[in-house]
């Protein structure tokens, strides 16, 4: 098994391989005949045209629906689908989803790629369909299917992996700004919990800062902004004096968990503080990870 995250045209490619002990006729039939795609792929496939520009129309049984088309098609080698959102969740392009199956002595192998334009969402998507491969093999080996979902180690093992646990820095015309973007493994409001303690709620405007809010190195002045469980804002200092703002904001993101963004503010005369904060921060945004993961699965 063998996983990869490039990038093609500016976009994240998720490319994983797995070698199948069955010849690509039983697998195709896996991935294209909807009674056995729908017993392992994340939606069920209530419709399937299958030929070129063939549509496909997936239903979670929630009321949800995915609709797709056929963009490539060559039985029993290759099949892929562009799939577009619903309504509600806005986003700039489709997605594609690639199966490619080549033989290998009495089996074959798999290489299963999307394409998608969230690089923070790779660790969600990888592990996400991880446990959906896993229960493909299971039906092309004609066991029955487990249910299964993504552990959090899992997930934040393909962000060590994919290089997703870093920040960025950024010149801006009052100074710089030092930005780390990470999916998390549970919900924004036990996330708020965690970072804001006992009794879950942080200070508001002029408090003081929970500490789980800051990090040993970026020293904490007062609260500045505070909506729960979504935003907190404080000014940090340098030499007794406010120097710019650390901002944590939570929002909805991939795989069931919050979206951090992190930033933090400092001006041009303080530009080696970039490399501390920088330093810091991930350091305290990895502990985050590690302290979610031993929470129980939202």
């Amino acid at each position: 098994m063998n996983e990869t995250l490039t990038t093609a045209d500016g976009r994240p490619v998720l490319r994983i391989e797995r070698r199948l002990a069955h010849s690509p006729e039983k697998v195709w039939r896996a991935v294209t005949e909807p009674e056995h795609l729908s017993r392992w792929y994340p939606f069920r496939a209530a419709e399937l045209d299958l030929r070129l520009g063939g549509k496909i129309r997936f239903d979670d049984g929630a009321g949800t629906t995915l609709d797709a088309v056929v963009t490539e098609l060559d039985p029993p080698r290759l099949f892929a689908f562009s799939t577009r959102a619903p309504a509600e969740m806005t986003r700039e392009s489709d997605d594609l989803i690639r199966f490619e199956l080549t033989p290998e002595g009495t089996g074959c192998l798999l290489v299963f790629t999307h394409i998608f334009d969230d690089r923070y969402a790779a660790a969600s998507y990888a592990s996400g369909w991880q446990v959906c491969l896993d229960a493909l093999e299971a039906v092309v080996d004609d066991r029955p299917v487990e249910p299964g979902f993504p552990v959090a180690a899992m997930h934040d093992r393909y962000v060590e992996k994919f290089g997703l646990n870093g920040g960025v820095y950024s010149d801006t015309a009052d100074g710089w700004v030092v930005r780390f973007e990470r999916q998390l493994t549970q919900p924004a409001e036990r996330v708020w919990a965690l970072l804001a303690g006992e009794g879950g709620t942080a200070a508001g405007a002029g408090g003081a800062v929970p500490p789980a809010f800051t990090n040993d190195r970026v020293p904490a002045g007062a609260v500045t902004s505070a909506k729960e469980p979504e935003l907190l804002e404080y000014a940090w200092e340098s030499g007794g004096n406010t120097a710019g703002r650390v901002r944590w904001e939570l929002t909805n993101g991939t795989g069931h968990g919050a979206r951090l963004v992190l930033t933090q503010t400092g001006p041009g005369e303080l530009t080696a503080e970039r490399h501390t904060a920088l330093t810091a921060w991930k350091r305290r945004i990895t502990r985050l990870a590690e302290e979610l993961r031993d929470l129980p699965r939202a």
